[in-house]
């Protein structure tokens, strides 16, 4: 099963951002997400991004998104994906 399309193109769209907007940044931010894809099933890459996104929020309200058991197995899985597609792509 392949990641939604929108889902692919935040995650390049936002790689850009963070590695400059090129043609060559928009090669190696497409080849990282296919890495991610190849490595974690689309669900648990969701689960990341949202106990990550809501972790940010302050104080006690975030701290569930943060410190869980779940939240931080999730977010371990993405890390690790992520250091791949660093290594293959970039």
């Amino acid at each position: 099963m392949s990641y939604p399309t929108n889902a692919v193109a935040e995650y390049v769209y936002a790689c850009m951002k963070a590695n400059g907007e090129n043609r060559t940044n928009l090669d190696r931010c497409s080849c990282s997400i296919d890495v991610i894809e190849s490595i974690i099933p689309y669900e648990r890459y969701e689960a990341a991004a949202t106990f990550r996104q809501m972790g940010l929020v302050a104080g006690e309200n975030g701290a569930l998104f943060r410190e869980s058991a779940p939240a931080k197995a999730a977010i371990a899985d993405l890390k690790r994906a992520q250091a791949e597609a660093d290594i293959r792509c970039f």
